[in-house]
């Protein structure tokens, strides 16, 4: 299964795009792995660091109730 971010050709992941990111978090918003999204290696951690600063800004939740 090839990459989201690579088959788009997308190089920088914006930690303002809630739609694109709210796709790899589960339910219980957390950071879905690598095996469940089909991300590489890269771009996961490119994607976890873009949801963290969103959660820090309140644009995504660290928690679900």
């Amino acid at each position: 299964m090839p990459c989201y971010f690579c088959q788009r050709n997308i190089q920088v992941i914006d930690f303002k795009d809630i739609a694109l990111l709210r796709r790899f978090i589960s339910g219980m918003a957390k950071i879905r792995a690598k095996k469940k999204t089909g991300v590489c290696s890269k771009h996961q951690r490119k994607m976890a660091i873009a949801i963290k600063r969103a959660r820090f800004l309140g644009l995504l939740p660290y928690v679900v109730n």
